[in-house]
């Protein structure tokens, strides 16, 4: 089973919106004491082996964005997100993901950059043209791809490994196989959980098991490791990080807690933080309070 098949999907919001979407049963647009300000139906969604809808829109501006990859027609779509009105949509050649698009800015240009089977593809925030794409990840992709300094990675692990870092200057049309590549690999990539950028450093984790890579973003070289994550092995929720600690969620034994290094040491570890409940989003954090969705409860945890 892919992740988020058995529960909402994350929101996204600002300061007066809380938009939420649920797949095949549409879009909502909310202000924060809950009054519905507008909602759309985008159709059913019919995903790969009914393995259910895990892309979540993402909000920049006054602009929202929902990729929409599925065993039919797909297309990603952007909406004014006062006003529910559709501002373009451009027809995608994909098969179901289950990756959430992300939003760069780039020599002034917001982009909106998706991962999928086909190709990772950036498209223009405003107009929803393609400014560049590249090929080279596998099927059924699920984590959401990272950006920072003009890169831009993601990765995949379904019946193959890839991982690429693709450089955003002068990147127009179809990159794949140039020099706008920068690295490549193709073991211990991610499948559910997307990958972590904190600290100029690259984390990721092999497939959804507990078996932690870091890594240098620019060159893709290893900084010691991998790392095995003693006893985690059913990891869905992305990894975080905060105040020099990486966080990772694992569905049944907890939260492992490190510390992080960007030399060749390994992490440290800190603690292994468990509540009685099955987890899978991934932990959101804001100030000194880290939020955990369950299947039984929502948690906020913070100091006394």
């Amino acid at each position: 089973m892919l992740p988020r098949a058995s529960h909402p999907l994350p929101p996204v919001a600002d300061k007066d919106h809380i938009i939420a979407f649920f797949g095949s049963r549409g879009l909502y647009c909310m202000d924060h004491e809950g009054t519905l300000l507008w909602k759309t139906d985008l159709g059913e969604m019919h995903t790969k082996h009914g393995h259910g809808e895990g892309s979540s829109p993402v909000l920049h501006g006054e602009t929202v964005v929902v990729n929409w990859d599925h065993q039919e027609e797909s297309f990603i779509v952007a909406f004014d997100k006062s006003t529910g009105r559709e501002k373009w949509r451009k027809p995608r050649n994909e098969k179901t993901s289950w990756s959430s698009p992300i939003v760069v800015t780039h020599e002034g240009t917001p982009q909106v950059i998706v991962s999928a089977t086909g190709a990772l593809r950036s498209y223009d925030l405003e107009t929803g043209e393609v400014i560049w794409e590249c090929g080279g990840l596998s099927d059924n992709v699920v984590a959401s791809p990272v950006s920072a300094n003009g890169i831009v990675i993601a990765g995949s692990s379904y019946d193959k490994r890839s991982m690429i870092a693709v450089k955003m200057e002068g990147a127009t049309g179809d990159v794949t196989g140039t020099s706008h590549v920068l690295w490549r690999r193709i073991n211990r990539t991610p499948y559910v959980p997307s990958p972590l950028l904190y600290d100029n450093t690259l984390y990721f984790l092999a497939h959804y098991q507990g078996v932690l890579s870091r890594v240098d973003p620019g060159t893709g070289k290893d900084r010691g490791g991998p790392f095995r994550l003693e006893g985690l092995a059913d990891i869905y929720a992305s990894p975080v990080a905060a105040a020099g600690r990486i966080y990772i969620t694992d569905r049944q034994l907890g939260t492992l807690v490190l510390s992080h290094t960007s030399g060749e040491d390994p992490p440290g570890f800190l603690a292994m933080n468990q509540l009685d409940d099955r987890i899978s989003a991934s932990a959101a954090i804001v100030d000194r309070e880290l939020f955990l969705r369950g299947e039984k409860f929502l948690y906020c945890l913070t100091e006394e």
